[in-house]
């Protein structure tokens, strides 16, 4: 990877991460489990409808899967501006 020592293209990646991992989550439960729900409804999940599901379990599923991601994400990013721990 390359060394890049520029702060502003760090904080921009930095954004842009955050940005999308907030589209992500409002897209599944916002989106999946309010908005689209009458949609989703005629799909069964686990004995219950999609969008249900996405109300109840699968946004925070979601959420722990972009936390995850959200770190591994950025400890690749900061390797490559070098602002790494190690």
């Amino acid at each position: 990877m390359e060394n890049h020592n520029d702060s502003s293209g760090y904080w921009r990646a930095n954004v842009r991460l955050i940005t999308g991992c907030l589209i992500v989550w409002a897209l599944c439960s916002y989106g999946f489990g309010i908005l689209l729900r009458p949609l989703l409804s005629g799909i069964a999940v686990g004995g219950t409808d999609l969008g249900f599901w996405f109300a109840q379990q699968g946004s925070i599923g979601v959420f722990i899967i972009l936390i995850f991601f959200y770190a591994w994400r950025m400890n690749k990013l900061d390797k490559q501006y070098g602002v790494d721990e190690e």
